[in-house]
């Protein structure tokens, strides 16, 4: 039914273009290129430390054709691509051996719209699209920081998200409501019922001067039918899965963002239900979540008009069979080494800092910000010496020892250099001082379900310098 309701809807429109007529075409794109060095990255637990370093960079080209009667099409080309690998070149032969085909230029984006439907201010927008919805605290495009090196190296990382999607908006003076459904995947074709799919609405008032007022619902569906699981070992897990209904995720939140004279803020509170025993492998198990994230920040009508800022956040993280908050595909990184990916959750962090603007094209940033889990990971009894670990437990499984909640603060400069409209040259740095709970380990990463930690007490380091233009 829900494939028959996107073909009905794809002929309505492409009829529609069969009458258009050109009217304007449109050539842009991007790039971007950044250099990222770190130090003693991911595990802290190597006493010759941990240092990495690679060049990343993204190609992006796009037409955006207008016709009449509202009628348009966009198409978007990318590339995200490492550094000397998959590049045609070798010092002897010419020849490069690594080359990766599934990191080339993919098709980012490619959809057809129509505006003004029924003359409403209704649009109707069939194909790969970016949604970045209200702040992107839990749907946005991914191009905030450096992408995860694991995934990056892999091919599988980079910049940039979109979803195939069918989306319909409407908006007015005072409102605005997306709809939509996208397919996140077709895992086998042959097997009914065996698709990805991502659903939601999201409303908008912008009745009130400088201020949003959202609310949404947002629905994750995933049969896990004929698939291999790799399930991640977590303290929470007791007992094996059985065969069960999909994962049925329900998220629904508000959300409020504006300026009030030299005040400006953002506020967003979501809470996660439904079906989780495929994704706990735990019968019974359901999402049961929280999370809230809070920013408030003024701006002085002086000199170099410096803005300082608070903020803070909550991720609940797991209670009994009910797994932590997930933050399905956001957008915001609170962290450069523990958060690269949006998925930080069982956690709650606060953070201050301060921006300013020396010329009217240096931009300057300091940010600092702690991090404490909230539901702490109890490992086997054991005790470190020397930098080790010595499991001392032995057959006494129930003999365990709490690690320590806090995880540490991070530290970060940032600097950005408009050279024109078009052209922004950015540098930063950032120093992660480790805590005890995670050397100990803790389960925060991949929203609560991923380990880190060792049992080093080395701090982190990660500098990068980035170059982007728009054309």
């Amino acid at each position: 039914m829900r494939k028959t309701l996107v073909v009905l809807l794809a002929a309505v429109l492409m009829g529609s273009m069969a009458v258009a007529e050109l009217q304007n075409v449109q050539v842009g794109g991007s790039i971007r290129i950044r250099g990222n060095w770190y130090m003693n990255q991911d595990d802290w637990n190597d006493d010759i430390g941990n240092t990495l370093s690679y060049v990343e960079q993204r190609t992006r080209l796009n037409v955006k054709a207008d016709f009449s009667d509202g009628v348009a099409a966009f198409i978007e080309l990318d590339s995200y691509d490492l550094w000397g690998d998959d590049f045609r070149s070798n010092y002897i032969t010419g020849v490069d051996t690594r080359a990766r085909t599934f990191d080339d230029v993919e098709i980012y984006q490619a959809y057809v719209e129509a505006n003004d439907m029924f003359d409403q201010p209704l649009r109707l927008r069939i194909g790969r699209q970016e949604m970045p919805l209200g702040g992107q605290w839990l749907v946005g495009v991914n191009d905030v920081s450096s992408a995860n090196w694991n995934q990056a190296i892999a091919g599988t990382g980079g910049w940039g998200l979109s979803f195939d999607a069918v989306r319909l908006t409407y908006e007015s003076d005072t409102i605005s409501v997306d709809a939509f459904m996208a397919k996140l995947a077709d895992t086998s074709p042959a097997v009914e019922d065996s698709d990805i799919d991502f659903y939601g609405v999201y409303g908008s008032y912008i009745g009130i001067e400088d201020i949003t007022i959202d609310a949404y619902w947002l629905f994750l569906r995933d049969p896990l039918k004929d698939r291999d699981l790799r399930f991640r070992s977590g303290p929470w897990y007791r007992r094996t899965w059985k065969d069960s209904d999909a994962i049925q995720l329900h998220t629904v939140g508000l959300r409020s963002a504006g300026v009030l004279g030299a005040v400006d803020y953002e506020a967003e509170v979501a809470y996660q239900f439904g079906d989780a025993e495929r994704y706990m492998l735990v019968e019974g198990a359901d999402f049961e979540a929280f999370a809230a994230n809070l920013e408030v920040g003024y701006t002085f009508d002086t000199t170099m008009v410096p803005r300082i800022y608070v903020g803070g956040c909550w991720f609940e993280g797991p209670d009994g069979d009910a797994p932590a908050f997930n933050r399905l595909f956001s957008n915001w990184e609170y962290s450069e080494f523990l958060d690269q990916d949006g998925s930080l959750s069982n956690v709650w962090l606060v953070r201050g800092g301060i921006q300013a603007m020396p010329t009217e094209s240096i931009e300057l940033a300091a940010v600092v910000t702690y991090f404490e889990t909230l539901d702490a990971f109890e490992a086997p009894a054991h005790i470190t010496l020397w930098g080790r670990r010595f499991p001392v437990a032995g057959p006494f499984t129930f003999w365990t020892m709490r690690n320590s909640k806090g995880l540490g603060v991070e530290a970060a400069l940032y600097a950005t250099y408009h050279y024109s409209e078009d052209l922004t040259f950015e540098a930063g740095w950032a120093h992660l001082f480790t805590s005890s709970g995670l050397t100990d380990g803790q389960f925060v990463l991949n929203n609560g379900l991923g380990f880190t930690g060792g049992t080093s007490d080395k701090d982190a380091d990660y500098l990068y310098l980035e170059a982007r233009i728009n054309f």
